[in-house]
C-alpha cells in the first residue's frame, strides 16, 4: 500500500514538474499572430505561419507549433489564413505637405478649365484664409492641352488672391492680385524658373522657381492646425498599409512640429525626413549629424536639379520633341550644386536630388562621382531618375547611387510623354527594371499628392506597368516591369535600407519592429485583376494597431 502510495506521489510529483516546466517554458509576449501566412521580406523571402511580439519587437517568427507551444500573450490574433506583410514603408512622398494641403481646393482629376473654376468659386466661398490655394491640375488631362490663363480669375477674383498649383509642383496659375502682392511683372527674370509672357502680358503661368516666389508670401496654417492634419494624414496612410514615409524636403520647423507630435503620442507614423534646400540649414546641420528617435530620421537633404516633365520644366540635352528651341532648365548654378555636395560629402549626411530630365540626372551624376570617387555606402540617391541617358546607367553601379523611383508616374506620364521626348528617348525613360540591376535594390515611392497615396497602386504600375484602368492592354515598355518580389522588397526592405533603417525594419525578422500589414489577398499569388481590390484589413506598428477595416 504504502509502495503505490508513494508511486502515486511521484506520479504527481512528476505531473507536476512536467506543468511547472511547461508553464515556465511558454514565456509571455504582448501579441501573438498566427495561422497566418507570413511574408518575411527577409533574405530568401521566407513564409512563417506565427510570430510572437514583446514591447514592440519581434521575438520569434516561425510556425504555429513552434510559436504557441513556447509562447502566451496578452493578445492573440488568429489571422485564419490571411496574408501579411512588412508595413509598406513610401520612399518618397510629401506626407506633412499633403498634410497641410488638406485646407486647400482639391483640383485632381479636373477634366478641363471650366471645372476648375467652378470647384475654385465652391470652394471660395468656405475657404478658411483670404487666399485662394487650389491644387491638382493637369492640363495634359484636358482635351485642349494647353496652360490656362488668369483671365477669368481675374474677373472673379479682383480682389482675393488666387495660387492654383499644377499636379507636379512645378507650375502654378495665379490672378493679377496674387502677383501684385508678390512683386512679379512682365519684367520679372530669375534663374531656374519662367514668368510666362504672352504678347506683353503675364498670363499668370509661373513655373518652378517664379511658382515659389508667391508661394512663399501666402501665410502658413498654425502649428496646432499643421499638427491636426498630420494626424488626419496619418489615418489615410495606415487606412492603405503606410506605416512608414519618407518625407522629402521639409523645413526645421516641420521637423520640430512633427517630433512633438510624435513625442506627445500623437502622430505614431515613422518618418524618415529629408531636409529642404534652404542655405541657413547646412552648416548647422553638417556639425550635429542625423537626429534620431524611435520614430523620427531626420537623414539629410533633399536638392532639386530641374523640374518635371509635364510641364516641360525637366532638363534635357535635347529639344523637348514636342517644344522644338527648348530644353528645359536647371533649377540653380552648377557651381552651386558643386558646393553643396561636396559639403555633404565631408559630412555624415545623406544627399538625394530630384532629378527628371536626362540632361539634369547627367549633371548630378555628374557631381556625386567626383565626390564620392568609387564604390561606396552613403547611399546618395536620384529621386526619380525618370529620363536617363542611355549612356549614363552606369553611374549608378560605379558609385553606388541609389536611384529612388515612382512607378505611378510612368503610367501617369505615358499618355504625354512620348510626345514630350520623341520615339528614342522615352525607351530610355522609367526605366526601372534596368535601374535596379545597377545596385540590385532600389525603393519605391508615390511621390504622394503628386501621385494617389495608395501602395497598391505602387505596386501594381510597377509590376503590370498599367493605371487602374487597365491601360495598355499589354503594358507600358514591358521590358522595364519588375517582378512581385522586386516591388514587394523596393516598398519594404529597400525603402528602408534606403533610410539606413533596414536592421529596424523594413522586414519581419527577429529583434525588428513589428509594423506589419494584413491583407484579405496575396499580392504575390493572387491575379493580376485582383491587386488594385485588394483590402488592407489591418495596419500594425511597433505592435499597436493603429487601423482595423
Amino acid at each position: 500500500m504504502f509502495k503505490n502510495a508513494a508511486s502515486s506521489c511521484s506520479t504527481i510529483a512528476v505531473l507536476i514538474m512536467v506543468l511547472l516546466s511547461s508553464c515556465k517554458f511558454r514565456q509571455r509576449v504582448t501579441l501573438l499572430v498566427h495561422h497566418a501566412k507570413i511574408y518575411t521580406v527577409d533574405s530568401s523571402f521566407s513564409i512563417a505561419e506565427a510570430m510572437a511580439i514583446r514591447d514592440g519587437k519581434i521575438i520569434a517568427i516561425g510556425s504555429n507549433d513552434d510559436i504557441l507551444k513556447q509562447y502566451e500573450a496578452d493578445e492573440e490574433i488568429n489571422a485564419a489564413g490571411k496574408t501579411i506583410f512588412p508595413g509598406l514603408i513610401d520612399a518618397h512622398c510629401h506626407f506633412t505637405g499633403f498634410a497641410t494641403d488638406m485646407w486647400k481646393c482639391d483640383l485632381t482629376g479636373t477634366g478641363s478649365f471650366t471645372e476648375i473654376i467652378e470647384k475654385v468659386q465652391s470652394y471660395a466661398k468656405t475657404a478658411p484664409m483670404e487666399w485662394i490655394y487650389g491644387r491638382g491640375w493637369d492640363q495634359n488631362d484636358w482635351s485642349i492641352k494647353e496652360y490656362p490663363n488668369k483671365q477669368v480669375l481675374d474677373s472673379l477674383f479682383p480682389t482675393r488672391p488666387v495660387f492654383l498649383k499644377r499636379i507636379d509642383g512645378h507650375a502654378a496659375l495665379v490672378n493679377q492680385k496674387a502677383l501684385d502682392l508678390a512683386g512679379i511683372t512682365a519684367s520679372t527674370t530669375l534663374k531656374g524658373g519662367e514668368v510666362e509672357v504672352k504678347d506683353g502680358k503675364l498670363t499668370g503661368i509661373l513655373i518652378d522657381n517664379a511658382m515659389d516666389i508667391v508661394d512663399n508670401i501666402i501665410p502658413l496654417l498654425t502649428d496646432s492646425l499643421a499638427q491636426q492634419y498630420y494626424i488626419k494624414a496619418q489615418q489615410l496612410c495606415f487606412a492603405v498599409g503606410l506605416t512608414g514615409v519618407h518625407d522629402c524636403g521639409i523645413s526645421e520647423h516641420t521637423v520640430n512640429l512633427v517630433d512633438e507630435a510624435q513625442k506627445a503620442g500623437r502622430l505614431k507614423m515613422k518618418i524618415f525626413a529629408l531636409l529642404s534646400d534652404s542655405t541657413h540649414y547646412y552648416d548647422r546641420w553638417i556639425a550635429k549629424g542625423p537626429y534620431i528617435t524611435d520614430r523620427l530620421h531626420v537623414g539629410g537633404f533633399k536638392l532639386y536639379a530641374d523640374g518635371a516633365l509635364g510641364s516641360r520644366g525637366a532638363c534635357l540635352t535635347e529639344d523637348y520633341s514636342d517644344k522644338p528651341g527648348w530644353k528645359g532648365f536647371l533649377l540653380n548654378d552648377v557651381s552651386r550644386y558643386r558646393e553643396i555636395v561636396q559639403k555633404i560629402a565631408a559630412s555624415k549626411l545623406q544627399l538625394c536630388t530630384h532629378a527628371i530630365g536626362d540632361s539634369g540626372n547627367r549633371q548630378m551624376l555628374n557631381l556625386y562621382a567626383a565626390a564620392l570617387k568609387g564604390t561606396n555606402d552613403r547611399r546618395w540617391r536620384i529621386e526619380h531618375a525618370q529620363v536617363v541617358n542611355k549612356n549614363d546607367f552606369h553611374y549608378f553601379n560605379d558609385y553606388t547611387i541609389i536611384p529612388s523611383v515612382q512607378p505611378t508616374h510612368a503610367t501617369s506620364d505615358m499618355y504625354w510623354a512620348g510626345a514630350r521626348l520623341g520615339s528614342d528617348r522615352i525607351h530610355n525613360a522609367y526605366a526601372y527594371q534596368q535601374l535596379l540591376q545597377t545596385n540590385h535594390w532600389m525603393p519605391l515611392g508615390t511621390d504622394f499628392p503628386v501621385e494617389d497615396i495608395s501602395p497598391l497602386k505602387t505596386f501594381y504600375a510597377a509590376v503590370v506597368r498599367k493605371d487602374a484602368k487597365g491601360f495598355p492592354a499589354t503594358g507600358f515598355q514591358m521590358e522595364n516591369a519588375l517582378t512581385r518580389e522586386q516591388a514587394i522588397r523596393g516598398m519594404t526592405i529597400w525603402a528602408a535600407k534606403a533610410g539606413f533603417e533596414e536592421k529596424q525594419k523594413g522586414s519581419l525578422e527577429v529583434g525588428k519592429a513589428a509594423d506589419f500589414i494584413m491583407l484579405d489577398k496575396d499580392l504575390v499569388k493572387c491575379d493580376v485583376g485582383e491587386i488594385l481590390s485588394t483590402r488592407v484589413l489591418g495596419t500594425y506598428i511597433n505592435g499597436e494597431g493603429v487601423y482595423k477595416k
